[in-house]
């Protein structure tokens, strides 16, 4: 797998990324992005775009800490099927047979008991949240353990328990109450005991460290008003809500995460979990009528293409985070922003797709390529649009606009055909099309490049 990263073709498609999620960055104007792709035991890249703190210039890097929201849950299930594993509970047992204050109106005498799995794979019919106004500002107060207990009695199910699949941030909190009831310990020091330290997740934490925050702790930001700008979120404590939404991490603990999942997965020692329980959290356990939404024990877990992605997204108050996870390949990527209005998971997954094809695609010796790297950088294509990117590809250049959702949606290689002078080559390599003409000033650098008798400069980001 190592003569495959190093492949010209993946090492082109890391750098077409690394640019990619850097314009995303900038035109859509987030304060900072965060970013790591993994393959089997290794981050093979990452990148960090804008800062953690935009007033003290203090830049995004893969060690840059974030909310990581509903990314917790999957800590929490962990911990579930740790103690289902210990055969002190089992995923049928009824939620009051551990938690006997758990009272909630029930929609008719008839319904099923909520059971621990229901809980897991959000088909337990209960409200999506505590009934506490937590997520609205400006103080997001988050409602602590008695009351989220007092609360829920004045609570109704949306649904008979088992009907349909409603994710419910209340379902995971009464998990991590679970977890803290049979173990005897608080749901914190459990989590920390038995899966953090464990796993050697030195940036992980089961909350919000506000004395990290602007330093480690990137701060967070609204979603980009009318005006175009945004608000500095405050800290906020997740208090009883933690184990569906209070933890904070980085990308690089986040892909040691995905590493022990593939380590586990290939035969290797019970760490944690044994790899049957986690293969077991992977596979669907819920499928809902409409059989479009499916889920494992706290995992998503979705069919694309030939593989079965399972992980989990995360969206607290300034905060996006994305991890998803390919087990199949061993492949893995995380996307973090410290700012909402921008879906991070539209990251994750292209990056995913685009560097399983550059590995799918990196057999073989590659062809001897030219130093092209004198026309590599960005060209200016305003009016019509933001940026042509230019990139050395194999024995060729590569090109695409930016900003785009898609970097290969337009993408396209170039062939040399003289001094300075690329030719377009077709879609599927039939033939080629219209000439690209690299100018160069009087010191003999690249200033511009003309096509269809238009010129496009050459630009440096600023």
């Amino acid at each position: 797998m190592n003569d495959k990263i190093r492949h010209p073709r993946v090492q082109s498609t890391l750098h077409l990324i690394d640019a990619w999620l850097e314009s995303e960055q900038c035109y859509a104007q987030l304060p900072g992005l965060s970013a790591g792709l993994v393959v089997d035991q290794e981050l093979i890249w990452s990148g960090g775009y804008g800062h953690a703190n935009p007033a003290e210039k203090i830049p995004t890097t893969a060690d840059t800490l974030y909310s990581i929201c509903s990314i917790s849950k999957l800590f929490t299930s962990i911990a579930v099927m740790q103690l289902r594993d210990a055969k002190v509970l089992q995923l049928a047992d009824p939620v009051q047979q551990f938690l006997p204050w758990f009272e909630i109106t029930r929609p008719n005498e008839e319904s099923t008991p909520i059971t621990i799995e229901s809980l897991l794979t959000h088909s337990s019919g209960l409200p999506r949240e505590s009934d506490f106004p937590y997520w609205s500002p400006p103080d997001y107060r988050f409602p602590d353990q008695n009351e989220v207990r007092e609360r829920l009695s004045g609570q109704s199910m949306l649904y008979p328990a088992d009907t349909y699949w409603q994710y419910s941030n209340l379902g995971l909190t009464i998990a991590g109450e679970i977890v803290a009831a049979v173990s005897g310990l608080s749901y914190s020091e459990y989590v920390t005991k038995n899966i953090i330290e464990p796993l050697g997740l030195e940036s992980t934490r089961p909350f919000f460290p506000d004395d990290l925050h602007g330093t480690d702790l990137a701060i967070g930001h609204s979603a980009r008003d009318r005006n175009g700008d945004r608000q500095v979120v405050p800290c906020f404590d997740t208090k009883a809500i933690s184990p569906a939404a209070g933890f904070t991490s980085s990308v690089r603990d986040l892909a040691s995460f995905a590493s022990w999942q593939f380590r586990l997965l290939a035969g290797g020692p019970t760490e944690v979990l044994s790899a049957s329980t986690l293969r077991e959290m992977h596979r669907v356990h819920w499928i809902d009528p409409d059989w479009r939404t499916s889920w494992g024990l706290g995992f998503f877990a979705e069919r694309h293409g030939t593989s079965t992605l399972v992980g989990h997204g995360g969206a607290c108050p300034g905060y996006l985070t994305d991890l998803v996870i390919d087990p199949k390949h061993k492949l893995a990527a995380i996307v973090m922003i410290n700012a909402c209005g921008r879906a991070p998971d539209a990251y994750s997954r292209r990056a995913l797709s685009m560097l399983k094809e550059a590995l799918d695609e990196a057999s073989g010796p590659a062809p001897e390529a030219p130093d092209f790297s004198c026309y590599a950088g960005l060209y200016d294509a305003k009016p019509w649009s933001g940026e042509l990117f230019v990139f050395p590809w194999l024995d060729r250049l590569a090109a695409t606009g930016f900003p785009t959702a898609n970097p290969m949606q337009e993408f396209f290689k170039l062939s040399p055909d003289g001094t300075d002078s690329f030719r377009r080559v077709r879609d599927n390599d039939e033939g080629l099309g219209e000439v690209y003409h690299f100018n160069r000033n009087a010191d003999e650098e690249i200033e511009s490049l003309t096509r269809h008798s238009s010129v496009l400069r050459k630009i440096t980001p600023t």
